[in-house]
């Protein structure tokens, strides 16, 4: 079984016991987590597919632990001109254990 979620903008897929690294959900380490935008359930017969969301169903995860990904440069630069800017980025992320899916 596994469905595909909504989370901080993007769609990932969760299955029962997976570790997803995602967007920081606002939370601390151990707390639950729910995501309610269930955008396609998959049982192992049958798929449904929401139109935009499937009702009812949620996916249930628990945060393992807040961290900052890998700095990201952004190099900006036009010829000839003598302009170019050099700034960094760091995404704040989660590790969020999924511990069950429900089913509505």
């Amino acid at each position: 079984m596994y469905a595909i979620i909504k989370a901080s903008g993007k769609q990932v897929r969760a299955e029962k016991g997976a570790t997803l690294q995602i967007n920081r959900p606002g939370g601390k380490e151990g707390e639950k987590v729910e995501f309610g935008d269930v955008v396609l359930l998959h049982d192992g017969k049958a798929a449904r597919v929401g139109t935009p969301l499937v009702k009812g169903a949620k996916v249930v995860g628990e945060i393992v632990k807040n961290f900052r990904g890998e700095k990201i440069r952004v190099f900006k630069y036009r010829r000839r001109e003598g302009y170019h800017r050099t700034r960094g980025h760091r995404s704040e992320l989660a590790l969020v254990k999924i511990t069950d899916i429900v089913l509505p």
